[in-house]
C-alpha cells in the first residue's frame, strides 16, 4: 500500500480532517473478504489520483474511536472528505467505476 497511508485514532484528525487536498478513507478489517477485494482497486486509483487526492486506510479493528465517531457499521466503507467535511460515503462492495466517479467529483 505504497500510495496509501495507514491512519489511526491518534492521527485521523491531522491526516484527514486537516488535509489541504481531498482524502479518500478506506475503513477495513483483516477478516473482511470484500475489504481485501477492494484494496487493489483503491491502490490502483491511488496511483492514478496521486497529488490530487490523499488515500488513507483505517483498520476498523484497531481504531474504534474513529469508526465510532464516523458511524462505521459495515465494511468496507469508503469516505471522501474535502476540507475536513464528509462529501461522499460508499458502503459495501463498490466498483472501480463508482469510486472513480466519486473521486472525479471532488477533484
Amino acid at each position: 500500500m505504497s500510495n496509501i497511508t495507514a491512519v489511526s485514532d491518534a492521527t485521523f484528525a491531522s491526516e484527514v480532517l486537516a488535509s489541504p487536498i481531498p482524502v479518500l478513507v478506506d475503513y477495513w478489517a483483516d477478516w473482511c473478504a470484500p475489504c481485501r477485494q477492494l484494496t487493489p482497486v483503491i491502490e490502483e486509483l491511488a496511483g492514478q489520483f496521486a497529488g490530487q487526492v490523499k488515500f488513507v486506510s483505517v483498520d476498523a479493528n484497531e481504531n474504534t474511536a474513529v469508526t465510532t465517531a464516523h458511524d462505521i457499521r459495515n465494511l468496507p466503507t469508503v469516505h471522501l472528505f474535502v476540507n475536513g467535511e464528509l462529501q461522499d460515503a460508499l458502503v459495501g462492495s463498490v466498483t472501480k467505476m463508482k469510486l472513480r466517479q466519486a473521486l472525479e467529483a471532488v477533484v
